[in-house]
């Protein structure tokens, strides 16, 4: 498949991090190691964030990304969605402003340096009441349509980070604080070039906030027939005007991505409880087993019960969240 790159850290044309930046990157870095010592995610005492911490490389696993934000501070991961690869590292922060399925695999990490990420998800409310405000600078508008972007990260958005951090050390100021700091994290995207992500799912009538609608209306009901009349009414916009959208932002028709949600759906079901392919197939939506077991096996590259039965003998997890 023919990749284009985009943006974010590692790229030729960013400047060299100032000593400012790098000294916050490691400060940042040590204090997620001290609330996530052990490889592993970590939910934290602030409900919207999440800590990460990683010690080795994984394959490409197929990965769903809800709108929120990654702040990496060390390690190196990989992105693909449709044609388009991202690439994140110390340097980077990754803003995914809708809900999108892609391939991730972490390729640097290790116990001595391992890959150390916060993510954050994003309160819309929130998001849009900060977009509106009308003292906020103005940005270059982006001709990048999908729905992740990355960015690099800088001192503002590094120092605000690790105010967020620093409230896990006083957890009875996490109700007042923690909100306040959101919003600065918020303000600080908007300063940079993938401010146009946040401003476009926010803004009311907006074609990506309508695309999302029609993202969550799929997430929900994926195991009905599609009829792109009613899903495009749901996204209260014309059925091409909704096909080209939905591409652009998803990499894939709304048809392709329903079937991908039903085979990650049913292969979850198998692996984690024991459902056989036809039980599964029929759960998802499938009228003909013979039709589910010819996509599985083009989508995963092998049948159902070989399928399963190899991630079973890996002991390998099918389900992957942001990172």
């Amino acid at each position: 498949m023919l990749l284009k790159r985009s943006g974010g850290a590692g790229s030729p044309h960013l400047a060299v991090p100032d000593p400012v930046v790098m000294e916050m990157r490691r400060t940042l870095a040590q204090r997620i190691r001290h609330f996530a010592v052990q490889p592993g995610e970590y939910p934290t005492a602030i409900p919207e964030l999440s800590l990460y911490h990683r010690t080795a490389p994984t394959p490409c696993f197929r990965a769903s990304y809800e709108p929120g934000l990654s702040i990496f501070v060390q390690g190196r991961k990989r992105i693909l969605l449709g044609g388009t690869e991202y690439l994140c590292d110390s340097s980077s922060f990754l803003l995914s402003s809708i809900d999108v399925p892609a391939q991730s695999q972490i390729i640097e990490a290790s116990k001595s340096v391992p890959l150390l990420c916060m993510f954050l998800r994003l309160n819309m409310p929130t998001v849009r009441e900060v977009v509106s405000l009308d003292d906020l600078p103005e940005t270059p508008a982006s001709s990048h349509r999908q729905g992740l972007a990355v960015g690099q990260t800088t001192v503002g958005l590094l120092k605000a980070a690790l105010r967020l951090l620093e409230l896990l050390d006083t957890p009875q100021d996490i109700p007042f604080l923690a909100p306040l700091v959101h919003r600065e994290i918020l303000y600080r995207i908007l300063q940079t070039p993938q401010a146009g992500r946040l401003r476009a799912l926010s803004t009311s009538g907006d074609l990506g906030q309508r695309t999302a609608r029609a993202i969550s209306w799929l997430r929900a009901n994926y195991a009905k027939p599609l009829h792109m009349e009613e899903l495009a009414s749901t996204a209260r916009m014309g059925v091409s005007t909704l096909h080209h959208q939905f591409r652009a932002l998803t990499a894939m028709s709304p048809l392709q991505y329903q079937k991908q949600l039903r085979l990650e759906t049913a292969r979850q079901r198998m692996l984690m409880d024991g459902l056989d392919a036809t039980s599964a197939a029929y759960e998802v939506g499938y009228e003909s087993v013979s039709q589910f077991t010819r996509e599985y096996s083009r989508f995963f590259g092998q049948p159902p019960v070989r399928d399963v039965k190899a991630l079973k003998a890996s002991n390998t997890s099918v389900v992957v969240s942001a990172l």
